[in-house]
């Protein structure tokens, strides 16, 4: 196990969330990044919540093992169902991926916004 905190680490449940690591390592090329895709569990949104922030739990303890700094949920189904329990069990930055609904609702001039998500994301 490291105890030097060094790489910032990322998880979804397959390789969605490799377009938010893409983004960050253009924006922090020098930055040390990891990358879980959970593809033995995909698609989280046919999964239970509590099964999703158990899986969060285990990956997120072991991006800690491997070195990590940060964690970055980059999951809309793991955000919404876990961030929060994850900010109360690790004691470091856990960045979830906030929908883009708030936004939209706040911009839309109609009442109307279209949404195509899974279950446990909306």
């Amino acid at each position: 196990m490291s105890n030097n905190y060094q790489s910032v680490g990322f998880f979804d449940s397959g390789v969605g969330g490799l377009s938010v690591l893409r983004q960050v390592r253009a924006d922090l090329p020098h930055e040390s990044l990891l990358y879980v895709a959970d593809s033995g569990y995909a698609p989280y949104g046919n999964q239970s919540v509590e099964f999703i922030i158990q899986r969060s739990f285990v990956i997120t303890e072991f991006l800690l093992e491997q070195g990590a700094k940060a964690v970055v949920v980059a999951c809309n189904t793991a955000t919404a169902a876990a961030v929060a329990e994850l900010r109360a069990r690790f004691a470091i930055p856990i960045i979830g991926i906030e929908p883009a609904i708030k936004p939209a609702v706040a911009m839309t001039r109609s009442g109307v916004v279209g949404i195509l998500a899974t279950g446990n994301t909306v």
